[in-house]
């Protein structure tokens, strides 16, 4: 089922009809190394979060990146790819490939600098003759569909929220709906100005949520779903989305990652949350790799 209002998802949603069945989190996760980092400036057109301003270093960009592969390793598997010059976005590979059980799925991009990622061959390959997992390819939609950037899953539940923005449209929500194999999406408009809805909202192991209520067309939306979740919500003020607090995620059912700058700006009472939650907050220095527009949820592909 796809829903398109607040009102529509509220009335098809009840915790007896979407019970948490399903695996919360990823089996492991794969990283793209920034091989030739640089910003984009195809991709700055409808990111704000690009630090287009500043230079961008190549060095400084992998020896984080490379810690950030090392400290995740602890938690669950880590694959990673390297870097292309060409395809300089491809450090945020979870906007161009994801998986459910069994499943690989190539997003739709809009960006041409974004659609050669989606094109490679080694990750290709990677899915469907290593892991042996059928390819979903949406590349040639008509429409765009950017993957777990535009669309945060509730896993154990098979929920999806899409953010609906130049990076995802009614048709590429539909695609990633049968393509995730979701039993509901719920899609709203994004405030203007955002590009992803998993800069404003992430979604810890089914049990609970952060979300930036600005950072939705209608804060009804944002209410909406924080329902599901109540009282475990981390609510987020228009400072802390710059952050990238909301570009966070659970890589297992006791820890929550995201960049050493969104942690260090949540207010003491919302990391004594998580903590009562049952999460340990960890992070990693990511501010180099941040000045392309997304953050550690961003780098992190997950496999399921």
């Amino acid at each position: 089922m796809i829903v398109a209002s607040a009102a529509d998802f509220l009335a098809a949603y009840a915790p007896e009809r979407y019970p948490p069945r399903a695996p919360a989190t990823p089996r492991g996760a794969f990283l793209v190394t920034p091989l030739g980092f640089s910003l984009a400036a195809e991709s700055a057109q409808d990111n704000r979060y690009m630090a287009m301003a500043q230079a961008a270093d190549e060095a400084r960009a992998l020896r984080q990146h490379a810690a950030l592969a090392r400290a995740l390793s602890a938690t669950l598997p880590v694959a990673s790819f390297p870097g292309d010059a060409a395809t300089p976005d491809a450090v945020f590979p979870n906007n161009v490939f994801g998986t459910a059980p069994g499943v690989a799925v190539v997003g739709r991009m809009r960006h041409a600098v974004r659609r050669r990622e989606a094109a490679r061959a080694d990750i290709r390959a990677w899915f469907t003759d290593v892991l042996r997992y059928r390819l979903v390819d949406l590349s040639a939609l008509e429409g765009v569909a950017e993957l777990t950037g535009a669309l945060v899953i509730d896993r154990a539940r098979g929920i999806g929220y899409c953010g609906l923005s130049e990076r995802c449209d009614l048709a590429g929500a539909r695609a990633m709906h049968a393509a995730f194999g979701l039993r509901l999406t719920y899609c709203f408009a994004l405030a203007p100005g955002e590009y992803h809805a998993n800069v404003v909202l992430s979604v810890y192991a089914g049990r609970a949520c952060a979300i930036a209520p600005g950072g939705f067309a209608d804060p009804a939306d944002a209410e909406a779903i924080a329902s599901v979740y109540a009282p475990r919500v981390l609510r987020l003020d228009g400072g802390q989305c710059g952050c990238y607090c909301g570009n966070g995620i659970a890589l297992s059912g006791d820890t929550v990652w995201m960049s050493e700058r969104a942690a260090d700006a949540l207010a003491p009472a919302q990391r004594a949350a998580l903590a009562d939650w049952g999460f340990a907050l960890r992070s990693a220095p990511l501010d180099e790799l941040e000045k392309a527009g997304g953050s550690l949820r961003c780098c992190v592909g997950e496999v399921f």
